[in-house]
């Protein structure tokens, strides 16, 4: 099997024809189509494809859905210590009740795999993913991830470190050793990248030229050439919380309001060009932040957030449900696991 591509260069993203920048003829009934309207753009369901608990039952997580998310939720992708996690899998392998645990995550260090983690993947009676953090590239961690490919499970990959051009270089060639090989190459999904690390001190008037917005723009292009490479959009490590929606009917502060459409402009610029490099088909939505985030996060007031600066973007339908449900049902379900 050939390497997945390395590119040293900015992605050429597709230019729009000027046709799509021309006005409506003035003399005759032509007019732009209106997109459809952001309030309106809900995804028909959920799986929310990042839930770190502590309890098999992920309470916290259901108080903070709230009725918006929780009836609208068919499944969670689902990580616990290492103890709960043996006990969940036992209690499935008995239980007759239907679980909306779609698969389960087990962690893994990623330059010195556990052994007995191959116990807990055969016996298991749902589909289950491996996970670990990345901070460099070395000889002992081509060595983890190519263990962990080869079991042929999804590979969760959290980046915890600045992503500079020589790291980059460093991950791709992590990931061009560890699939080499391979006859089928299972997803491996990227998070901590989307939206990145950022300080909330600097402007957005001058994060749009800052050198290190444009490496991500060049960075995001080179990751989407690996094919087998999804990204999770999950709450930021902004050092701050996520901002609370108001309830429905509630009466909303005017800096409430600031404080929201300040992150979702952020997010958006970041969001744009994942879009324009991956597609939406590979973008996983996701509720809990990067383990190395220093701000909290409700599980409602971010998904209200994500879902809007989708929306926002002017996206169809299709997008929405494929961010919010059909991508995660292809990457983590046990049907994936078997294809």
């Amino acid at each position: 099997m050939s390497l997945p591509p390395r590119r040293k260069q900015p992605k050429d993203l597709p230019k729009l024809p000027l046709s799509v920048f021309t006005p409506p003829n003035t003399g005759t009934q032509e007019s732009f189509a209106l997109p459809p309207s952001p309030s309106a753009l809900h995804p028909a369901q959920v799986i929310d494809a990042n839930v770190v608990s502590k309890d098999v039952n992920y309470s916290q997580w259901k108080k903070e859905a709230g009725q918006a998310l929780g009836s609208k939720i068919r499944g969670v992708v689902l990580a616990l210590p290492g103890a709960e996690l043996e006990s969940a899998l036992k209690d499935l392998k008995t239980s007759t009740k239907e679980s909306q645990v779609i698969s389960f995550i087990i962690p893994f260090e990623l330059e010195k795999p556990d052994p007995a983690i191959e116990t807990l993947l055969s016996t298991s009676t749902v589909a289950t993913s491996l996970s670990t953090i990345f901070k460099k590239s070395s000889p002992e961690a081509i060595e983890g991830l190519t263990w962990a490919l080869k079991r042929g499970r999804t590979v969760d990959i959290d980046i915890q470190a600045t992503l500079s051009d020589s790291l980059l270089e460093g991950f791709e060639d992590l990931i061009a050793k560890a699939t080499a090989g391979l006859e089928v190459v299972p997803p491996i999904v990227l998070s901590n990248i989307l939206p990145p690390p950022l300080n909330l001190d600097l402007p957005i008037v001058k994060l749009m030229n800052h050198p290190t917005y444009l490496a991500f723009q060049s960075q995001v292009a080179a990751l989407s050439l690996i094919p087998q490479v999804c990204v999770k959009f999950l709450p930021p490590d902004w050092d701050a919380p996520t901002p609370q929606t108001p309830f429905p009917g509630s009466p909303v502060e005017a800096a409430d309001t600031q404080q929201i459409n300040e992150w979702k402009r952020r997010i958006k610029m970041y969001l744009s060009p994942v879009m324009e490099a991956f597609g939406y088909e590979r973008i996983i939505f996701g509720s809990s932040p990067s383990s190395s985030s220093k701000g909290a996060s409700n599980v409602g007031d971010w998904y209200e957030i994500a879902r809007e600066s989708l929306a926002e973007l002017g996206i169809e339908q299709a997008f929405v449900d494929g961010v919010f449900y059909g991508n995660a049902e292809k990457v983590y379900s046990k049907k994936a696991e078997k294809s």
